[in-house]
């Protein structure tokens, strides 16, 4: 009774606040208001306080009160939808609602009732998104077998999922496995999907979209970024470890897994377009699908309100692209899939990086785009560009076709005679310089004498390349002569007769069976 006397007179002496109170006092502000409500309620003053002993206020201040008038109560269902929308925040909605109401409840009163209906939604609908705000992306843990119809094997297919923030409108499709390409066309196809694009897409730490896990500062894939860039959206990757930072996709795959895999168990299919099929027909039921605890359904909360909100889509669908970072050869070009491309010479022994599509190669040096060439898949081979080559190679390199024949001169005339068919055989002689030196290192390796020896041999048979010349070294084939292994047999044993035994046949003898032992 001591801290509630005390609360009596900082209150109705002392004019203090109610957090003023409580942090003096050590209790909860709360507290503070409602004994300070029901003392103003039985018009107490500190004066009658204190004429009281401890009996008579404790029954005064902790009786119930007078039933009060009914106050006008807001539809909170409708509060916690016009939440989602941009811009909306508690206290425009409470001045809406005293507008209409002016005996309505105060901001704390409002406040506090609108938290406690809250509590009563489903863990998936506690956290309020802003519409179009954020794009939640996932994989599912369970997947789809598919058969093969032609060999019978079974092959798992992965399930990706997409939920939007505020409406909960799902996406779900199947890809045969979670790799960068599979990861990035999912996403293109969600967007489609729905129409927009999402402020901020929130996926996992999942490697095909963050190349290193960090809460502050997460290193995205550089094609992840690319396609963010291109839709105009954010990549904002959700802690390791907490699946709370992704809680809509976490209930979103476990209505995937509940309303769509555990209905297609029983079913088997044999193609992944089949599969698909299949779940785009389970996803209309599943977005109109009727809420338990909100009216509406997915769908209804999209169209009325989630949509109007998306990014609209670019004028082009994006266009898969993979990133990797390659250093410039001394020839200046670099190699992509099995294709070398040019580069401006000026960035020999340079690291750059390279964005290539299925149509274009682009080659980017400190943030700059540097070169740019079509897309040849063709292995082994050049695409330069005559802007890239040096008028001199001096400039740059003392590197030349003569000095690198002069260099092969040194091991011997057949080296030379390799190193010099290789570059006459180019368009350009620096699109060889590559082969070209590593059939000069193989002499590191092997010693000098067996390199000349093993050119000498590549002369004869005419593999003027640097993958024969290694096998030739590789098998020792170098010390043997060239007809020895064809005119000596393998092994002798008396059912090998030979080409002479043929010869001293007669004519009449052909066709004679002999017998011999098997």
């Amino acid at each position: 009774m001591r801290k509630l006397r005390e609360v009596m007179r900082l209150g109705l002496q002392c004019q203090l606040g109610y957090r003023e109170i409580a942090r003096s006092c050590s209790i909860s502000h709360s507290t503070v208001s409602e004994y300070l409500a029901r003392a103003k309620v039985r018009g107490l003053s500190y004066e009658g306080v204190e004429k009281m002993d401890d009996e008579a206020l404790k029954r005064v201040l902790k009786a119930e009160c007078s039933p009060k008038e009914e106050r006008a109560h807001p539809d909170w269902e409708w509060v916690h939808q016009e939440l989602k929308k941009k811009g909306v925040t508690l206290q425009l909605l409470w001045e809406e609602y005293k507008a209409i109401h002016p005996e309505g409840y105060q901001p704390s009163q409002f406040y506090e009732y609108y938290h406690r209906w809250k509590k009563k939604l489903s863990v998936s609908l506690r956290q309020t998104h802003k519409a179009g705000e954020k794009l939640f992306v996932d994989y599912a843990g369970h997947t789809i077998p598919i058969h093969d119809p032609h060999t019978g094997k079974v092959r798992e297919a992965q399930i990706f999922v997409a939920v939007l923030g505020a409406s909960n409108y799902t996406y779900a499709e199947a890809s045969w496995d979670q790799s960068l390409p599979n990861w990035i066309l999912s996403h293109v196809r969600a967007f489609e999907y729905f129409g927009g694009v999402a402020r901020m897409v929130v996926p996992d730490n999942l490697k095909s979209g963050v190349s290193k896990a960090c809460w502050y500062e997460p290193d995205i894939n550089p094609t992840y970024h690319d396609l963010a860039v291109h839709y105009g959206t954010v990549i904002m990757p959700s802690r390791v470890r907490k699946p709370k930072d992704k809680a809509k996709v976490e209930v979103g795959v476990q209505v995937v897994e509940r309303w769509i895999l555990a209905s297609l168990r029983n079913r088997t299919f044999f193609s992944l377009p089949e599969v698909n099929g299949a779940i785009a027909q389970l996803l209309i039921k599943l977005n109109q699908r009727p809420f338990k605890k909100l009216k509406g359904s997915r769908l209804l909360l999209f169209e009325t309100m989630e949509r109007p909100e998306l990014l609209a889509l670019p004028s082009s669908r994006y266009e898969l692209a993979e990133w990797k970072k390659a250093r410039v050869n001394i020839d200046y070009h670099i190699e992509v899939k099995g294709h070398y491309y040019s580069v401006p010479y000026r960035l020999v022994q340079e690291e750059v990086e390279v964005r290539y599509t299925g149509t274009t190669v682009e080659i980017f040096h400190r943030g700059n785009r540097v070169a740019s060439h079509k897309r040849d898949t063709r292995p082994s081979c050049h695409t330069t560009q005559r802007d890239h080559m040096p008028k001199s190679h001096q400039h740059y390199l003392e590197w030349s076709p003569s000095r690198i024949i002069r260099w092969a001169g040194t091991v011997g005339e057949a080296t030379a005679k390799v190193v010099e068919t290789i570059l006459n055989s180019r368009r350009h002689p620096e699109q060889g310089y590559r082969s070209c030196l590593g059939i000069l290192r193989l002499g590191k390796h092997y010693s000098s004498e067996r390199l000349e020896a093993a050119c000498g041999r590549a002369v004869a048979l005419g593999g003027f390349t640097y993958k024969s010349i290694r096998s030739i070294l590789e098998r020792g084939l170098e010390r043997e002569p060239l007809a020895a292994r064809r005119l000596q047999p393998r092994s002798s044993h008396e059912n090998i007769r030979g080409g002479t035994y043929y010869g001293q046949l007669s004519d009449g003898e052909f066709g004679q069976e002999e017998e011999r032992p098997c």
